[in-house]
């Protein structure tokens, strides 16, 4: 059995990454590239900032700071109600009621990181699964998470990162990978990416172009990540 996956902690930072059951593709074709950063968008916006990412063919990786709860917004989902013979009864079948008060039939739900990311894995299997008439789980297991505690790590991950499509022999430096935030990082177009903390990790644009340019042996992340 897998081992248990440590909480996700408010204000936290955490390395996130999986890949596709027995190794199977996450991405096909460009189109799930773009379809999956959209739905990231959508699901992990609200509760985490991101720092760094990559979609290599049937992996993925992340590093994120998940948002301290204060920060961290609601959900609007509908109240259940439960009668006196214990039946649950879904606020839907109640919209068209003349009893139906919003304010107190609807409640806000605070966004949990944890299901937020689930979320987004489901709705992308399900999504891959019908395009390509498959069944089955497309993700390995419960995603993994490794919380990076150290401006040191946290510079070291990046470099994982960004190197990863380099280690799989997709291209000979980051910048050639489409997939990845490598190229955000040194431009200077509009981006929900935290770019400007990752710079002043390596203190300067110039420095981390040329840090990135360096050989990066992969080994020491591997083995702390345990893959």
């Amino acid at each position: 059995m897998p081992n248990p996956q440590p909480p996700l902690i408010y204000g936290h930072y955490f390395h996130i990454y999986n890949r596709g059951t027995n190794g199977c593709n996450l991405f096909s074709e460009t189109k799930n590239y773009e379809y999956f950063l959209q739905l990231y968008d959508k699901y992990i916006a609200e509760i985490a900032d991101t720092y760094a990412w990559v979609l290599m063919p049937n992996h993925f990786h992340f590093l994120v700071r998940i948002k301290d709860e204060v920060n961290i917004g609601f959900n609007f989902r509908k109240q259940i109600i439960r009668e006196e013979s214990a039946q649950r009864i879904e606020m839907q079948s109640l919209i068209s009621s003349s009893d139906f008060n919003p304010d107190t039939d609807f409640i806000l739900e605070k966004l949990k990181p944890q299901n937020q990311f689930s979320n987004l894995f489901n709705a992308y299997a399900q999504a891959y699964n019908k395009k390509y008439h498959r069944t089955g789980s497309l993700f390995e297991h419960t995603f993994h998470r490794k919380e990076v505690g150290n401006i040191g790590y946290f510079k070291q991950v990046v470099l994982y990162i960004h190197n990863n499509p380099v280690h799989h022999g997709f291209c000979s430096h980051p910048v050639e990978y489409p997939w990845s935030s490598y190229i955000t990082c040194i431009s200077d177009k509009n981006t929900k990416l935290k770019r400007d903390a990752v710079i002043e990790w390596f203190d300067n644009v110039e420095d981390f172009i040329s840090i990135h340019e360096k050989n990066f042996d992969v080994s020491e992340i591997d083995q702390w990540l345990e893959i």
